[in-house]
């Protein structure tokens, strides 16, 4: 995460909308069973998305990286009522808990849940059909996930890229030799901002992320 003021984050936490309690007990759970609950989209950034997905009224979302489902709920917050949301992770160990709570959510019936390679589902998905896409999967294949949902959102979709700014790695230079995640992020962020198929800015919110709209 990028460091900001402990006075700062306290103020924003303090001026944010409350999560929904089942999202409450979602993260407290995923801290609780998991080696890595700061992979978790976290109650600032989920209120992000959730606000983006409710003024973008997205009638299909993709989103690549489930890990525990905290995103994906906060996401399907803005479905309308014949919307959907594919979620695609290739890890089956915490499909339980992600289940657990997709069940319980009251939007439960527009979540399709998928277990498997994101570059074999994504060919399932008709190309200029998505309204909004969140990419928050293996850093290796960001580029790869960027061109392949540039196909499959429509002319003004929205995509939004998590983790661009790598603990603030992509800024060292130094960086690049020790950590290939932070090279191919640094290459990505350029290829990003150069490419006239789209307009992006970068949001400094946890690690950042990047707010894209097809033209």
């Amino acid at each position: 995460m990028i460091n900001i003021s402990p006075i700062l984050e306290s103020y924003l936490d303090h001026h944010v909308d409350q999560e929904p309690e089942i999202l409450s007990r979602l993260r407290v759970e995923t801290y609780q069973c998991t080696t890595q609950p700061h992979m978790i989209s976290g109650e600032y950034q989920g209120r992000l998305l959730s606000i983006l997905a409710k003024i973008l009224s997205p009638k299909t979302i993709v989103e690549l990286g489930t890990f525990t489902g905290y995103a994906t709920l906060c996401l399907a917050e803005g479905l309308p009522s014949d919307g959907k949301i594919i979620t695609i992770d290739k890890n089956d160990e915490l499909e339980y808990l992600c289940r657990k709570y997709f069940d319980e959510f009251e939007f439960a019936s527009k979540i399709d849940f998928r277990i498997n390679d994101a570059r074999e589902e994504l060919n399932t998905i008709e190309k200029n059909s998505v309204d909004l896409a969140f990419i928050d999967a293996d850093k290796e294949s960001y580029p790869y996930y960027f061109e392949k949902i540039l196909e499959l959102l429509r002319p003004g979709g929205t995509m939004l890229v998590d983790n661009v700014l790598w603990y603030g790695k992509v800024m060292l230079e130094e960086e690049d030799k020790k950590d290939p995640s932070t090279k191919i992020l640094k290459e990505f962020n350029e290829m990003v901002t150069k490419d006239e198929r789209v307009e992006s800015i970068i949001l400094p919110i946890r690690d950042g992320i990047t707010l894209i709209r097809k033209k």
